[in-house]
């Protein structure tokens, strides 16, 4: 066989599978897909903060629609009084194998069984949930928002996502931060900028004027001498650092 002929036929065997799924010979590793627990899907949840609760942190009351668990079927997707039987199509492995002969040999693919999903076993659908034992509903959470989010931050909440499938574990709730800019202060990292205008002779002599800030009206003094484009800065008058722990 010549080296044109090689590659015409390995041309053949991989048009017919995906390499990455492939046997020779005999049934390896079928079997391991029969009930196997399937985990839920993460949520997600874009949250609008005011720029003062960012700064501070807050407790926020949220509805969130994700899958839960079916009540009628108490998740297992069967219908309630009906037992589930052994899948014809695959014989109860959850798998199929399919086979094809090429120059190169029998090869062998193994499959999720479509009849079953993988399941093994076939059932009478639940009415509420069609067979996937879980069912949306819309629940209220309480989140402790950190202080210091800023737009584009991330807060993940174990386990508050979509259930799982035949006892997997449940997906996290991911909350998608964005803060309302505020018309007259600006951030910075974890630094609040203010710019304001004074007198030429105020900053000559020098002089105290109030500015606001995420605490309200504050007194700053502005000393004698002071130049234009002067940046002066109040201690521990700006962001917190945020607690990345649950990010």
């Amino acid at each position: 066989m010549g080296a044109s002929d090689f590659r015409n036929s390995f041309d053949i065997f991989e048009s017919l599978f995906d390499m990455g799924n492939m046997n020779m010979g005999g049934r390896g590793g079928m079997g391991g897909s029969r009930n196997r627990a399937v985990d839920g899907q993460d949520e997600y949840y874009n949250l609008v903060l005011t720029f003062n609760k960012a700064v501070f942190g807050v407790v926020k009351e949220i509805e969130v629609t994700r899958l839960e668990s079916c009540d009628t079927c108490n998740g297992s997707g069967a219908k309630p009084r009906t037992k589930a039987t052994k899948c014809n199509t695959c014989g109860g492995q959850g798998q199929v194998v399919s086979s094809a002969r090429t120059p190169l040999g029998v090869f062998q693919q193994v499959m999720t069984c479509n009849t079953c999903g993988g399941a093994g076993e076939t059932f009478v659908p639940c009415n509420i949930c069609s067979g996937d034992g879980r069912v949306r509903k819309t629940k209220r959470i309480s989140l402790k928002v950190p202080s210091g989010v800023d737009s584009g931050s991330r807060l993940r909440f174990r386990s508050e996502g979509n259930v799982g499938r035949r006892g997997g574990s449940p997906g996290d709730l991911f909350v998608m931060i964005e803060v309302i800019p505020d018309p007259v202060l600006k951030r910075d990292d974890t630094n609040i900028l203010y710019t304001c205008k004074i007198l030429y002779v105020d900053a000559i002599l020098g002089t105290t004027i109030k500015v606001p800030t995420v605490d309200g009206m504050m007194d700053l003094k502005i000393p004698g001498g002071t130049q234009p484009n002067t940046t002066l800065v109040m201690a521990k008058k700006g962001v917190p650092v945020l607690n990345k722990s649950n990010m």
